[in-house]
């Protein structure tokens, strides 16, 4: 194959098809990515390309780091933005098809220029990391670098991260973080080099919100199709709810707590939160986690073995993402009696989403909670899943079975706001 390089038009023909564009730059050595004229990237696994031909060299990257020192200012807070990976913040040379990120202050005002006049700004990079390649240990590194932050004078945190598995990470935060200011996670649906890109609206919202006074931890997505706001979701009560829209991101089981709107800076509470005033920032984290804990999805003709599976290997909790109320087959109540009396720690939650787990409806459920599962109330199965780690890693067996259902960071509302669905 004729050599190329990033920024250089190519024609290439694969076992199947062919296609012709600039070569982008790709983060998996075994693709190839290219824009292609109709603006779309397109990634081609390299073991099917049968030639590439250059057809034009590319230019030299021409970006060059724009000499703005950014002035604090004492009516604005001190806002930090550490990214882990994802487009947000970027951009691209159409010439040469670089990809440079804007993750120093002075790159980021360049690019979003209404960060001046919301907050006074520092970033740094934290990962380069696709967010469903995301594991425990960097939930803790997150952890880590906020405190850090918080620690150097930070009133407000970023972080910018990839959305498929964004409300895990910001599950992890709200249960490991104990803080007095606003950790705001925030991605784009769209890439940064598209029209219709979300990224711009999505993270000066984001910085709007960090600066407002309140505490936790919160995601920040587009609230429609448009570009009028965005919604500030809790972040253990938001869900990923859609592979490609822009406001794929929705609250669970209550309402976004607040509307942003971007273009004029105002922020609209939909919901009661305590604002807080005159306190200096602070940050306790506690990183302990047991990671062997699986989700197991219920589904007609499920083999019990799996649950065995996970008690054989050590597992020390199981969560069932049941059916309708919070429900699973008889046929494999002997395994879930088997992992509770192997001193697993056994959850239900339910597979609709939305709406409260209520195994005592039916009589299968009322059998599930006599073996000793316990209900997730109405937190939906990825927080509940996270909560179960955070739980093990910290208390001994009955303590976690008894906070499960206690509500620690607002993952579990007392009753289910008719107008969240």
């Amino acid at each position: 194959m004729e050599n190329y390089q990033v920024g250089d038009l190519v024609y290439v023909k694969t076992k199947d098809t062919q296609y012709r564009g600039i070569v982008m730059p790709s983060l998996e050595e075994d693709m190839l990515v290219i824009k292609m004229e109709n603006g779309y990237n397109v990634g081609i696994s390299k073991e099917r390309i049968v030639s590439i031909e250059k057809i034009d060299r590319g230019e030299t990257p021409r970006y060059k780091k724009v000499g703005i020192t950014p002035k604090r200012r004492e009516d604005l807070k001190n806002i930090s933005i550490l990214s882990t990976g994802g487009t947000v913040a970027s951009r691209v040379d159409y010439n040469t098809g670089a990809v440079h990120p804007a993750f120093t202050a002075e790159d980021l005002i360049s690019t979003f220029p209404e960060l001046l006049e919301i907050g006074n700004i520092s970033a740094r990079p934290l990962m380069n990391i696709l967010s469903e390649n995301v594991l425990p240990l960097h939930w803790k590194r997150i952890a880590e670098e906020i405190k850090k932050e918080v620690d150097r004078g930070a009133e407000g945190v970023v972080i910018t991260h990839g959305t498929d598995t964004m409300h895990y990470t910001a599950a992890a935060l709200s249960f490991m973080l104990d803080t007095n200011i606003p950790v705001v996670l925030v991605g784009a649906q769209r890439s940064s080099d598209r029209p219709s890109s979300d990224a711009p609206l999505n993270l000066i919202s984001a910085v709007i919100a960090a600066s407002e006074p309140i505490k936790g931890v919160y995601v920040v997505m587009h609230g429609e199709s448009g570009d009028t706001f965005t919604y500030l979701h809790e972040g253990v009560k938001v869900r990923k709810c859609h592979t490609s829209r822009r406001d794929a991101f929705r609250s669970i089981n209550t309402i976004p707590l607040a509307k942003i709107y971007p273009t004029s800076g105002r922020i609209e509470y939909l919901r009661d939160v305590d604002r807080l005033e005159g306190e200096d920032p602070k940050v306790e984290i506690n990183t302990n986690l047991e990671e062997k804990v699986a989700l197991i999805k219920i589904y007609p003709g499920i083999d019990g073995e799996i649950i065995n599976y996970y008690i054989d290997r050590g597992y020390r909790g199981i969560l069932l993402e049941g059916t309708g109320l919070g429900h699973a087959p008889e046929a494999i109540f002997p395994n879930i009696r088997y992992a509770l009396d192997s001193g697993l720690l056994v959850a239900m939650a339910s597979q609709c989403i939305n709406g409260r787990v209520n195994m005592n409806v039916y009589s299968n459920g009322r059998k599930l909670l006599e073996l000793g599962v316990i209900p997730c109330e109405d937190m939906h199965p990825e927080v509940a899943l996270v909560k179960m780690m955070y739980l093990l890693g910290n208390y001994p067996l009955e303590e976690a079975k008894r906070l499960l259902t206690v509500n620690l960071k607002g993952e579990i509302k007392k009753s289910t706001r008719f107008d969240c669905y």
